[in-house]
């Protein structure tokens, strides 16, 4: 009984065909969706990046107003420094929990830091300042001056605990900076 479909082609080849057609179909697709996103702009540690989602403004323009601004981007402080694996696991952990987010519009009103990345902004927040530690943790020791002014050891603290304002100020909408220029968007397609 003739097939339906007359072609020349045997069935194995137009099977071969159609895988072809659906692996260059997913892969364009694919590519098109990495090229919307941006993520590539995610390998560097251009700032910017971080302002493809439009929910990061009042972040990006306190950074951009404060001392930090000149010494150090997002990604000095927000990923870990101390090896080239775990630099790269939790950004792209770190990205893909955003994306996630982000494309699933969950995103909060106020953006608040995790926990895993408290501890990497700890981390390098000490990597910078180390001498500056250092002596912090000198001046604690002494019996006589600043029992009264830290009555804790440094370790048990974060940072931010005293420095509640560096480097994003009172970060709780772009309300909070109202003439910061932010970049805009760029459109995804030409």
């Amino acid at each position: 009984m003739p097939e339906k479909f007359d072609s020349h082609l045997p069935f194995f080849s137009r099977r071969r065909l159609l895988v072809l057609f659906l692996t260059a179909l997913f892969a364009g697709l694919s590519g098109l969706i990495v090229h919307l996103a941006r993520a590539t702009s995610y390998l560097s540690d251009d700032p910017e990046a971080c302002m493809n989602c439009h929910v990061m403004s009042p972040q990006y323009a306190s950074w951009q107003r404060g001392s930090h601004a000149r010494v150090a981007h997002c990604n000095d402080c927000h990923v870990p420094h101390d090896n080239f694996i775990r630099h790269y696991f939790f950004k792209a952990s770190d990205g893909l929990r955003h994306a996630t987010v982000f494309t699933l519009r969950l995103e909060p009103q106020v953006i608040r830091i995790k926990s895993a990345g408290m501890k990497v902004v700890q981390e390098n927040c000490i990597r910078c300042h180390r001498p500056l530690v250092d002596q912090t943790e000198l001046m604690q020791m002494s019996p006589v001056m600043f029992t009264s002014l830290a009555p804790t050891p440094v370790s048990d603290k974060k940072c931010w605990d005293c420095h509640l304002e560096t480097p994003h100020g009172r970060v709780n909408s772009l309300a909070s900076f109202p003439l910061a220029r932010v970049p805009r968007l760029k459109p995804a397609l030409p």
